[in-house]
């Protein structure tokens, strides 16, 4: 079983030179045109970090959990290269006929997972066996390596100025119209609605699960980063909405712990290490974020448990099936 199954890694994607944004952005939005200005503003923000390491890092978490697991492991990128579509190619002409696919976005929304999903099923069609994992936003170990990175910072941060400081949890916001939920088609009255998106429910869940890992971390807030810059509205609250109103308090310092990325990259090396950080230093505030999970240990042995479980089920569909 071992030599026909694997294990496929899904994430974003990013370009690998400035000159590739605008194509990569086309993918984001699949083709539609954006602004000069956005395109603009990208490519400062990817310049300015000297360009995203989120293939790099994203590789190292697939090599690292290919060597926990001993199974291959490979990765495909939705909106860039490797693309998902050509790595399904590679699986199949490698013989993999069994697959467990995990989204590297822990947090299940139709504009993440659902779109992830749509590219892997649409390649493998029926060449393969997939075990397709939704989402993990409360899994214990992903909980785990966050509070992990968390204390390392709020703790140490906490002693130096001699009281608890607050924490932020923040996630990517979505398309208001994301987690809207669609209603009935009048025109269509036998096909059934859709389901609610679970993202703004889960991604909260996920915060929750971290500070309860976090002994004595009663001061938490949560809010959305990143919204969009192609024109209409975002989910919020938005972070600079929530800093000012932290100000407002009498907040001095915050720490902001990302729940949504699992690596380094230009929502976290920018948006918060550059333009938050400006931000509240217009306030008067102190901004801190811990490291990202990147090569954590802890997160390694969350995406091996969500495999070993996903090879599982394909096993026992098989047994099912005889």
């Amino acid at each position: 079983m071992a030599e026909q199954t694997a294990i496929l890694l899904l994430a974003h994607g990013t370009p690998d030179a400035a000159e590739e944004i605008p194509e990569y952005l086309k993918n984001v939005v699949s083709g539609r045109p954006m602004p000069d200005t956005v395109i603009e503003e990208v490519r400062h923000r990817f310049v300015a970090i000297g360009g995203s390491p989120l293939t790099r890092l994203t590789m190292e978490q697939g090599r690292l959990l290919e060597a926990a697991l001993g199974v291959p492991v490979y990765v495909g990128m939705r909106n860039w290269k490797p693309y998902i579509a050509d790595v399904v190619k590679q699986m199949v002409a490698d013989g993999v006929t069994r697959m467990v696919a995990i989204c590297l976005a822990p947090q299940n929304s139709r504009t993440s997972v659902g779109l992830y999903r749509r590219a892997v099923f649409a390649e493998a069609g029926k060449q393969m066996k997939i075990d397709f994992i939704e989402g993990w936003a409360e899994d214990d170990l992903l909980a785990a390596a966050f509070a992990d990175r968390l204390r390392a910072t709020w703790e140490p941060y906490c002693a130096e100025v001699g009281e608890k400081v607050s924490v932020l949890f923040t996630a990517h916001s979505v398309p208001c119209r994301t987690v809207q939920t669609p209603l009935p088609d009048p025109e269509k009255p036998d096909r059934p609605p859709l389901p609610a998106d679970p993202y703004n429910f889960e991604t909260k869940k996920t915060a929750m699960h971290v500070a309860a890992r976090v002994a004595g971390l009663d001061k938490w807030y949560f809010a959305f980063q990143s919204q969009g810059m192609s024109g209409g509205p975002w989910i919020g609250p938005s972070v600079e909405d929530t800093l000012t109103a932290l100000h407002e308090e009498g907040v001095k310092r915050v720490v902001i712990q990302p729940v949504g990325f699992l690596c380094d990259h230009v929502e976290i090396l920018y948006d918060i290490d550059v333009s938050f950080k400006e931000f509240a230093a217009g306030l008067g505030m102190e901004i801190r974020r811990p490291g990202s999970l990147n090569d954590s240990a802890l997160l390694t042995a969350a995406l091996k448990h969500l495999a070993e479980g996903g090879l599982e089920r394909l096993k026992a569909a098989e047994t099912n099936a005889e």
